[in-house]
């Protein structure tokens, strides 16, 4: 017997559980009279068992049939709460994405975006790869990944390179670096500096070092991380500095703009803009050259690039170049 017959005879037991009668319980569900017996008879002759005795114009249940409604209701319960459930995936996209990000988008644009796009297409299956440029260009260029975010850099082949967002590169330091913060910093003006910095297979590597060199920028030590919360922490909790994208700190820019009089918890980063001259990063969006993205990497994008703009405009810059690219 199919699971939509059994749920039928169901719905109409109940139904005449509940009216005590087979004519209203036929109203109720839209069927006749003696369609609704019918079908109770039947479930009485599945179980060798009377659920109500009849007479006197009305049905009234008997013990067997007490209990199964008990069990009736619960099914039909689950049935619903399983319809539901099941219904609110019947909006947006469906299919599957790998996606490839590097940690500037995945500490501040992530969460905000993923949260936007599994509302809009609750059936998509997403998983993100977090990494640096070099392995998620590999990535791309392979196939595994539908597209990816990373520093501007020569060209790859086999990848199709687009202009994605621009953010500045700021000052990270702990809170008890004496600076004021969000005030704009030469760097040059601030004397020998002990910095962390990106390993040299980190694309934003030679943009910094170029940076620090042609502006007379004094450096006492470098200590190499490529581990970026292990960054963040080590700065913090130290008298180093680091030199991070503005895109990738702009919760704590934030975050300290809405603190209400009285707020009393500490900062844990001080972030000064650099200025005189400004230094910054663009992030280029990369796929495979050889097919277009699919839907659903295409609807990600959108939102992605809605978010990058919207968190970039902190800094007074237009962080995102979605539109201008002629992406959407």
């Amino acid at each position: 017997m199919a699971m939509s017959d059994t749920l039928r005879d169901v719905r109409l037991f109940v139904a005449a559980y509940e009216e005590r009668s087979f004519t209203a319980a036929a109203e109720r569900e839209n069927a006749t009279q003696s369609g609704v017996s019918q079908h109770i008879r039947k479930i009485e002759d599945r179980f060798g068992v009377k659920l109500f005795a009849r007479g006197g114009g009305s049905v009234q249940p008997t013990p067997a049939g007490e209990s199964y409604y008990r069990h009736c209701i619960e099914l039909l319960r689950l049935n619903e709460a399983a319809n539901r459930s099941v219904g609110r995936f019947g909006v947006g996209l469906d299919g599957e994405m790998v996606v490839g990000l590097m940690p500037t988008m995945t500490r501040s644009v992530l969460a905000p975006a993923l949260a936007r796009f599994v509302a809009l297409h609750p059936n998509v299956v997403v998983r993100i790869t977090e990494a640096y440029s070099a392995t998620l260009t590999q990535q791309v260029r392979a196939g595994e990944l539908a597209f990816a975010i990373v520093p501007a850099s020569t060209g790859t082949v086999g990848v199709k390179t687009t202009r994605f967002a621009y953010t500045p590169e700021v000052l990270v330091s702990g809170a008890a670096s004496g600076r004021a913060h969000m005030q704009p910093v030469r760097l040059a003006d601030l004397g020998p500096m002990k910095v962390v910095v990106p390993s040299g297979q980190n694309a934003r590597r030679a943009n910094i070092e170029t940076y620090l060199a042609s502006n007379a920028v004094a450096v006492e030590r470098r200590l190499e991380l490529d581990a970026m919360m292990g960054t963040l922490d080590f700065v913090a909790s130290t008298d180093w500095v680091a030199i991070l994208p503005g895109l990738m700190m702009a919760q704590e820019v934030e975050r300290s703009a809405a603190r209400p009089a009285g707020w009393d918890m500490p900062r844990r980063f001080t972030i000064n803009p650099i200025a005189d001259p400004p230094l910054g990063m663009d992030l280029v969006l990369i796929e495979p050259a050889r097919r277009p993205l699919e839907p659903v990497a295409a609807a990600f994008l959108d939102v992605l690039a809605q978010e990058t703009a919207r968190i970039g405009e902190v800094w007074g810059e237009r962080a995102g170049l979605y539109e201008e690219a002629g992406l959407s």
